[in-house]
């Protein structure tokens, strides 16, 4: 249960400095950027072990997930802009 927890928090701070990088008026609450930061992280294992930075099995570093979670967040804001 702890491990879920610390994963969540991880997520939110991921997420909240994705946020704070990514230039953007992004409407979304605490738990929408939290699934941001998990998503990120999960894009940036992906990604890390796709490049050979990371072996099968272990988790995206503190880099690589906020690098995840930038695209992912540059996704997002493609797919809710307002023309």
């Amino acid at each position: 249960m702890i491990h879920m927890i610390l994963h969540a928090i991880f997520g939110l701070i991921i997420g909240l400095l994705a946020r704070a990088i990514l230039p953007g008026g992004q409407r979304m609450g605490l738990i929408l950027t939290m699934i941001l930061g998990l998503i990120g992280a999960w894009l940036g294992g992906l990604i890390g072990r796709m490049t050979g930075m990371y072996r099968e099995g272990h988790p995206a570093g503190f880099f690589m997930a906020l690098i995840g979670a930038l695209i992912v967040l540059y996704v997002y804001s493609l797919a809710v802009a307002r023309p």
